[in-house]
């Protein structure tokens, strides 16, 4: 565990389908209304691909991460380090966060099949997201809204990204995208390995779970754009978005505000498939490596850990189905489940419709 010391030491510094549907808000057909269901094609997401996040300090960032999961560095784009997650090509990248900036999930990305960019952006602008310059800083991406571009990094690879009317961004890439250089950022030949094994194998994304102003447009926006359909239920008003495999999936939280939102929408958290998932063990290694258990109804601080229960009500087991968090050193929250976790019911979350061996 290596610097289990040094982290000690950190300053803790900052169901129903029927009725679901029945309760969701109306959505707000405003300037950004997307297409009849009869037009465009829907954009051909196959998986849960990467992440950015942005952090105060990238080195103490990737020794974190690398002691926690063991995850080999996979790439590097000047001072960004790019870290594999499970056996690849799917990845997270840590970058140094500016100094007005609030370190953050910064995107989600999304492997498309078969990925062509110029002809995936050409898909989005049918969705009305229409080509543009992209955000000036992180702060800018709600005004960017419902706008694609394209960044170009040295080598010849570009990048095609998005934000929705909540302004949240995602970056569209080749399932063979491994942060790297490349026409589709494939080529990744220089890994580091892993100072050590990690605490915890990861395997693969699970999900996102994203606080939006009007859960209902953001709901429709994404199963329209991305041809997708609920895939669990975690109560009436919470939905859950299948992205292709059964397992994985995104959540769109939050209120039903109509009109264009005031703030920008956030990427709470996101959540890894692990092997060997067992609550009480990860608590105590997470525990053992110097994070600390936090009280009940107190605020999320860095370097801490906590179960949630998610009890009937929201569409969890009899007895509650065990949600395991914990804090990195900048306070983002990253949730561990076994990889069969669907956001279901069943004591690991894995009971959904769609994942039941009648609907295989």
């Amino acid at each position: 565990m290596g610097r289990t010391g040094k982290f000690r030491m950190l300053d803790t510094v900052s169901l129903n389908r029927r009725s679901l549907l029945a309760a969701a808000p109306a959505l707000w057909l405003g300037p950004w209304a997307w297409a009849a269901e009869s037009g465009p094609v829907p954009v051909a997401v196959r998986k849960l691909h990467s992440l950015r996040l942005r952090v105060r300090d990238a080195g103490r960032s990737v020794a974190f991460y690398q002691d926690l999961f063991g995850a080999p560095v996979q790439a590097r784009q000047g001072g960004d380090v790019t870290l594999r997650v499970g056996a690849g090509p799917q990845y997270f990248t840590i970058s140094e966060a500016a100094a007005d900036e609030a370190p953050s999930i910064a995107h989600i990305g999304l492997s498309v099949a078969d990925f062509d960019l110029d002809a995936v952006q050409s898909q989005l602008r049918a969705f009305g997201v229409a080509p543009g310059p992209g955000p000036e800083s992180p702060a800018g991406r709600l005004a960017a809204g419902m706008t694609s571009w394209v960044r170009e990094r040295p080598g010849g690879t570009r990048e095609l990204y998005f934000a929705d009317v909540e302004g949240i961004v995602y970056h569209l890439s080749s399932p063979l995208d491994c942060g790297g250089g490349g026409a589709l950022g494939e080529l990744c030949n220089a890994v580091g390995p892993a100072p050590a094994a990690g605490l915890f194998e990861i395997v693969d994304y699970n999900h996102f779970t994203n606080f939006t102003a009007n859960r209902g447009r953001a709901n429709a926006f994404h199963r329209r754009v991305f041809g997708k359909d609920f895939q669990a239920y975690q109560g009436p008003g919470a939905p859950v978005i299948g992205v292709g495999d059964g397992f994985q999936f995104l959540m769109y939280m939050g209120g039903d505000e109509e009109g264009p939102p005031e703030n920008p929408a956030l990427i709470h958290h996101v959540c890894f498939g692990m092997n060997g998932f067992d609550v009480d063990e990860i608590r105590a290694r997470l525990s053992g490596y110097g994070l600390r258990a936090r009280p009940d109804g107190a605020p999320t601080e860095p370097l801490m850990h906590w179960v949630s229960m998610r009890m009937p009500e929201r569409g969890g087991f009899e007895a509650g189905t065990p949600e395991v968090y914990f804090s990195d050193p900048d306070g983002i929250s990253i949730q561990l489940q076994d990889p069969a976790y669907c956001g279901g019911g069943g004591y690991l979350g894995d009971d959904c419709p769609r994942n039941s061996p009648s609907a295989r």
